[in-house]
């Protein structure tokens, strides 16, 4: 269906360790929560550092929220639902999104993404579960 988001679980069976990813937080929150939470490694959605960040740049007039997105920061932001996960778990931030200089946001924000979400992958990463 249009606009429809895959969701993905793997699992390496013979160590029993668990990777989660879903873009599309917002519509199927219960569900990707429920999987985030016993997961060794999360890929999460960090296309937008604010919820009105592409209004505030004239470029839609749409919020993160109302095309799927659930913005980094704010009240009930990705960031503060990572905290909320097992310290154990690695997080880490995909699909960052060309309209925000991600670096520049974190700085400002002084302290608003702990170090451990500041880094987002990089092309020929391997993720070791």
């Amino acid at each position: 269906m249009a606009g429809d988001n895959v969701a993905l679980l793997i699992t390496d069976e013979v160590m029993g360790r668990t990777l989660s990813t879903r873009r599309d937080w917002v519509r199927s929150r219960e569900r990707v929560w429920n999987a985030m939470q016993t997961a060794d490694c999360v890929l999460v959605d960090g296309t937008f550092w604010t919820d009105e960040e592409m209004i505030g740049l004239g470029l839609s007039r749409k919020r993160a929220r109302d095309i799927g997105h659930l913005p980094q920061s704010g009240p009930g932001g990705m960031l503060e639902w990572l905290e909320k996960l097992p310290p154990s778990t690695r997080k880490i931030l995909i699909h960052i999104n060309n309209t925000i200089p991600y670096s520049m946001r974190l700085r400002r924000a002084r302290g608003a993404a702990p170090p451990r979400y500041r880094k987002s992958p990089s092309d020929g990463m391997e993720i070791v579960l």
